[in-house]
């Protein structure tokens, strides 16, 4: 078994969080515990496909898995941010972001990759 941080990526299409969403992360990683997070895709919905992402508990190395490791800092340690190979070209070069919009709030997702988005915001295609 390896720590939660060995084997990062060193391929080029990289999984991005922006500073706000890695804070949440390690926020909610800190409250319930925890080696990161998994990034994928559900088919559902009217466009056909939708995001997922889950709580990793425990990490071990899967080659199978891409790990893009987030590093910490001095104050709060690095996570996992996992994706299964067989969802990477869907989510390449995509974007993490948490944002709060007036009562809403939650992490949204801007991927380069969408052709287009159902109405509703819950789907979309490629």
């Amino acid at each position: 078994m390896q720590s939660e941080l060995q084997s990062p990526t060193t391929e080029p299409s990289m999984i991005q969080l922006t500073d706000t969403a890695r804070k949440k992360v390690q926020k909610l990683l800190a409250q319930r515990g925890g080696a990161g997070i998994r990034l994928g895709v559900k088919t559902t919905g009217c466009s056909g496909l939708a995001y997922v992402l889950e709580y990793v508990d425990r990490y071990e190395y899967d080659e199978s898995t891409i790990n893009y490791a987030q590093p910490g800092d001095h104050n709060t340690p690095g996570f996992c941010v996992l994706v299964d190979k067989r969802n990477e070209p869907l989510l390449a070069n995509m974007t993490v972001d948490y944002v709060r919009q007036g009562l809403n709030e939650g992490f949204e997702f801007s991927n380069p990759n969408e052709r287009d988005r159902c109405g509703c915001g819950e789907s979309f295609r490629v």
